[in-house]
């Protein structure tokens, strides 16, 4: 089959020779874990645990705030010594649950199912729901609510996202290489929600190493197939795999399984096989830790609450001090100045670099080149959406279709003006998001 791809997107540098070939290394945290109440998209949990209560490795210590939220669960044994406002990765405190590492890793008691014939829909979304699973791409989604559309018999695809279009991050890619039975499991389980679906395991073709795995382990299977992906980005971006996988359209109005479809991230579907065949909720995620600022970059299973500061110490310290350093991905992830921040649900990357690249581009006037508009994978006028956004007219800016864009940074990253363009956008697209709530 043809590797068919979508319009726009751009070619990074990747950056993934770093750290591709580095097995997952788990870390032991040394200092206090810190489990902030809003790590995810929705309603911040509410704390089930206070200040001297004792808790064990898997137990919930933060229930979920809603429909749309997601419980919070301890990943060491310890005791908890307060409840208190600390800054995340997001640049702002959130309140959060502080727990002493007792270093002793006392677990809660497992309550796996092995019985497939106790799988029915009911008992599988609550268990995924129980476990506090999210979207671990970096978006946070509730991955209960995301299983629940409103017709199950209506989802045809159950797409995971394996491209990992982001540079520099492996952390999907080595997890498909050293678990690829548990992501295929997981899948398998997701599949039991949608009987008319087919399962679709997603990769770029710059990792033929996990194609060929994914390829022998699923052959025979009548429901799930892997499809090759062309690199490029975002090809992981949801839009554009939905279009790429099934030649559908969405857009911000949509949601996926508006297009029959369900997309998840690797992390989140091994995470669902945990819950189900392990009875394990979510304490702990993979973490790329690169940049060429890192003396020793790797990939790291880390406990969620775990300081960053210990994955750098992990990955062997800074080989000097970076001008740079970034939470996620080069292009979407967040650029902190503190990495004494907990790590989170949807870290999938610590990034630090010698050089803020960035920083030292002076923005000058547009020239009208279009190179923003050839690249830009939701087909907008990033130029003209910037214009309307410095002026403020909100009304304008959604006229010219600026809530499609997708914030991937294509437009910033090819302006040879150096104007910051997808940070002007997406500036006006999170006030309009928040005015439609008022």
């Amino acid at each position: 089959m043809s590797k068919i791809t979508f319009q726009g997107g751009i070619h990074p540098y990747e950056g993934k020779e770093l750290t591709e070939d580095k097995e997952i290394q788990p870390i032991l945290p040394t200092s206090d874990l810190v489990y902030p109440l809003s790590q995810h998209i929705g309603a911040p949990a509410t704390p089930v645990v206070k200040k001297g209560d004792s808790v064990l490795v898997g137990q919930l210590i933060a229930q979920a705030g809603g429909f749309v939220s997601a419980n919070i669960h301890s990943s060491v044994s310890g005791t908890v010594k307060c409840i208190e406002p600390r800054m995340t990765t997001n640049g702002v405190k959130v309140n959060s649950i502080v727990i002493e590492n007792d270093e002793e890793y006392r677990e809660m008691e497992a309550t796996p199912i092995l019985d497939d014939e106790k799988l029915t829909k009911e008992v599988i979304r609550a268990k995924i729901k129980d476990a506090g699973i999210v979207g671990m791409g970096g978006a946070g989604f509730p991955t209960h609510v995301k299983l629940t559309p409103q017709n199950d018999d209506e989802i045809d695809y159950v797409i995971v996202n394996c491209a990992e279009c982001e540079p520099y991050i492996t952390s999907d890619y080595r997890r498909m290489i050293e678990e690829p039975e548990k992501l295929v499991e997981g899948l398998k389980i997701i599949l039991k929600l949608f009987k008319n679906a087919k399962g679709i395991l997603a990769v770029e073709d710059n990792k033929p190493k996990a194609i060929k795995v994914l390829k022998d382990l699923v052959e025979g299977e009548e429901r799930i197939t892997v499809q090759t992906l062309k690199t490029k980005y975002p090809q992981g971006a949801e839009r554009q795999l939905i279009y790429v996988i099934t030649g559908r359209k969405i857009d911000s109005s949509m949601l996926p399984a508006h297009a029959g479809c369900v997309v998840n991230n690797v992390d989140t579907v091994i995470n669902v096989y945990r819950a189900i065949r392990e009875g394990k909720p979510l304490t702990e995620r993979v973490v790329t830790v690169t940049g060429d600022a890192v003396k020793e970059p790797g990939n790291f299973l880390v406990k969620l609450g775990t300081n960053c500061e210990e994955l750098i110490e992990a990955a062997g310290g800074f080989n000097c001090e970076p001008e740079k350093i970034i939470a996620g991905g080069p292009m979407m992830g967040k650029a902190i100045s503190n990495i004494k921040i907990p790590s989170v649900k949807g870290l999938s990357a610590l990034l630090a670099f010698k050089v803020d690249e960035v920083a030292k581009c002076e923005p000058s006037n547009c020239i009208r080149c279009g190179r923003c508009i050839t690249v830009c994978p939701g087909r907008v006028v990033p130029s003209l959406l910037a214009k309307i956004a410095e002026q403020g007219d909100e009304e304008a800016f959604v006229a010219n279709h600026g809530m499609e864009c997708c914030e991937c940074g294509c437009c910033s990253f090819v302006c040879p003006a150096k104007k910051p363009l997808t940070q002007v956008i997406a500036g006006t697209r999170k006030q309009v998001l928040a005015n439609r709530k008022k």
